[in-house]
């Protein structure tokens, strides 16, 4: 019933991915279920207007990737391009894949840390495979937030509430995103003297860093602020927004009682920065590009950060143009650019081919389980 309700009435974007949890979590013995649902999700019974409104953003977002990709490759040496590409090391791939794996397990982990600082017992093994497959949803749905619909759902039942288990999964990002942030600075200032690094200076970086991590200091130790703000919001919908600004300071009030864990969650989250730019690296090295590890840590942060603008589609175009901007200021080529990006972008969907598997072994398990429970071999 829960689920049915966010089908029914959810915001238009998210339905195909509440789909994706509904059939993730209930098994695939529910498929009929889901594929009845697929035809309101593909041909939502919304006004033409705001049909029209969505087709026109979707449309935008594929012109802007395409039309990017289109920019770059007018400006490829094919034959170059191919005589990077057939010489690729597979032992440095095969790094770049390991280092993809503790990412994971370093991630999953810091999402039980935050899970257990609220009071919420996971065991560690569901968070892992649960990660995995939300990683496999972020690459693979048309936007980059669908595995966290996959997270929610397997933990609003131990954290007793859908809002408890979102308010942790948001603030698992916004961490991630200091982590990024700081990398990013450290990567400014470590390449400040390298050739062509020098367009966002450390300042900048230091400053968007120091002040992200105020606001989150501030919202975690005086959540009244953020009730103020949202105070005006609260009068539309005064019960249901003021239960979860009440949840939002209880488990504010939890966490409170936990800075190590609010810590090590901050450090964890720079390690897995850290290991993206050793990513990148492995990446490049298995091209023979001479791209320096700073200068991937300055590189790196900025275009994850270009990507999460929601300008186009799942970031492809705007992580390609991104790289061949900075690439072509340190003396490489557009091609290296492409080939470093495509590359990059390819281990990691690879590997989130785990996460499909995870989701087929759980779907098993889930039907196998209800067939014990109703008596069948």
């Amino acid at each position: 019933m829960l689920y049915a309700q966010h089908i029914t009435h959810g915001a238009p974007a998210f339905r195909k991915l509440f789909l994706a949890s509904l059939t993730y979590t209930l098994g695939s013995e529910h498929l009929f279920t889901a594929v009845a649902a697929a035809k309101w999700i593909y041909y939502p019974p919304v006004s033409s207007p705001a049909r029209g409104r969505q087709a026109l953003v979707w449309s935008i977002k594929i012109a802007v990737s395409v039309g990017l990709l289109a920019i770059l490759f007018s400006r490829v040496d094919f034959a170059e391009l191919w005589a990077h590409a057939r010489g690729a090391s597979p032992a440095w791939i095969a790094a770049a894949l390991a280092l993809q794996l503790l990412m994971v397990l370093a991630s999953a982990w810091r999402w039980g840390v935050l899970l257990r600082a609220a009071g919420v017992d996971v065991p560690r093994g569901r968070l892992l495979t649960s990660y995995v497959v939300a990683v496999f949803f972020n690459n693979f749905l048309p936007s980059n937030i669908g595995g966290d619909f996959v997270r929610i759902a397997d933990t609003a039942r131990p954290a007793g509430s859908k809002t408890v288990a979102t308010l942790i999964v948001l603030g698992d990002r916004a961490i991630g995103l200091l982590g990024l942030l700081l990398v990013g600075a450290l990567g400014s200032s470590f390449a400040a003297d390298l050739p062509g690094t020098g367009v966002i200076g450390p300042s900048m970086l230091w400053t968007a860093f120091g002040s992200a991590l105020a606001m989150a200091v501030a919202l975690v130790f005086h959540p009244s602020l953020l009730v103020r703000l949202l105070q005006p919001v609260e009068r539309v919908h005064p019960e249901w927004i003021g239960e979860r600004l009440g949840r939002l300071d209880a488990l504010l009030g939890r966490v409170r009682l936990s800075p190590r864990a609010l810590a090590v969650s901050l450090g964890s989250a720079v390690a897995v920065q850290l290991t993206l730019v050793a990513f990148y690296v492995a990446v490049a090295r298995s091209l023979s590009v001479p791209v320096s590890y700073w200068q991937l840590a300055l590189i790196v942060p900025l275009t994850f950060l270009m990507q999460m603008l929601p300008v186009s589609l799942n970031g492809f175009g705007v992580r390609e143009a991104s790289f061949a901007y900075y690439f072509t200021r340190i003396g490489l080529t557009i091609e290296q650019a492409l080939l470093v990006s495509f590359l990059g972008a390819g281990v990691i969907l690879a590997f989130s081919l785990s996460g499909a598997v995870a989701y087929v072994g759980r779907s098993r398990t889930v039907n196998h389980g209800l067939d014990r429970v109703r008596g069948r071999p």
